[in-house]
């Protein structure tokens, strides 16, 4: 008689997967909304597509670190949502890129249980779609920024490197929801808001 495989996957394993994506996210988004130019990246394999990353030193660095300390607080349970904010030379924001994060610790809106096929295909969508987002989003001025925030929830321990800011809102703003992703451990569901022309 055969036996049917369980495939489970630890905290570690969806706290790894979420890492990653939050990385190719916000080089793909960084790349296409033209916030560093494309001699600042390369083209890599991942997802079954071919995705750009930063080449620049000091990104690298930057992101390494933001990522570093995202999965020391996914490991903790404590992270809501990463939020990727673009804004104008005038500090005016006319993007911001929200993943909101479900651990399902309450039981109540438990992610389901996929495979990891499944969910490197339900990731291959957004990152398919954040590329599509350039059709419908408006141009963004030649000098752009851009802030990772990243919301926990009061118990967590805070690097003091790190800072407090405001939440970055957009007044008057257009919300487009994507896709989601789970792991059996997390639910991310991705929205960018846009400031209208």
């Amino acid at each position: 008689m055969a036996q049917a495989q369980v495939q489970v996957v630890t905290l570690r394993g969806s706290v790894s997967t979420v890492v990653e994506f939050f990385g190719y996210a916000v080089n793909t988004l960084l790349y296409q909304r033209g916030v560093y130019p494309p001699e600042c990246f390369t083209s890599v394999s991942k997802y079954k597509l071919q995705v750009l990353v930063t080449t620049d030193k000091g990104l690298k660095a930057y992101l390494g670190n933001v990522l570093q300390q995202l999965s020391e607080w996914l490991m903790r349970g404590v992270v809501q949502k990463l939020v990727l904010v673009i804004s104008g030379d005038d500090s005016e924001v006319l993007e911001r890129w929200q993943f909101d994060i479900d651990a399902g610790r309450d039981g109540a809106g438990q992610p389901s249980n996929p495979s990891e096929e499944a969910t490197q295909r339900e990731i291959q969508a957004i990152i398919k779609q954040i590329t599509a987002t350039q059709t419908f989003l408006p141009l963004l001025p030649d000098h752009c920024t851009f802030d990772l925030l990243v919301y926990t929830h009061a118990s967590a321990d805070i690097p003091a490197s790190w800072e407090s800011t405001d939440p970055k809102l957009i007044v008057d703003a257009t919300n487009v929801k994507l896709r989601s992703f789970s792991t059996h451990v997390h639910k991310v569901d991705t929205t960018v808001t846009y400031r209208g022309e």
